[in-house]
């Protein structure tokens, strides 16, 4: 299945592009797209690495065809 990824800040720098989309396996986990893209472009500081799906920060729900996942590097207060 197809889902939409979008890199923001450090991310973006790191992966060389704002935006992909990319072909998974059914019953891929956020977690490991996290891991698989971490890995891949060898993102720094993962830990900070925040991950929003259809715009939602809720990180435990299940992929599906055409969602949108967001990379969002750390945030700062103020």
């Amino acid at each position: 299945m197809k889902i939409n990824i979008k890199y923001f800040g450090m991310i973006a720098e790191a992966a060389g592009k704002n935006e992909e989309t990319l072909e998974i396996s059914e019953g891929m986990s956020v977690s490991d797209l996290k891991d698989q893209q971490i890995k891949k472009y060898q993102i720094p500081d993962p830990e900070s690495v925040q991950l929003a799906v259809n715009q939602d920060l809720e990180s435990s729900v299940e992929l599906n065809e055409g969602d949108e996942v967001a990379f969002l590097p750390p945030f700062a207060g103020g």
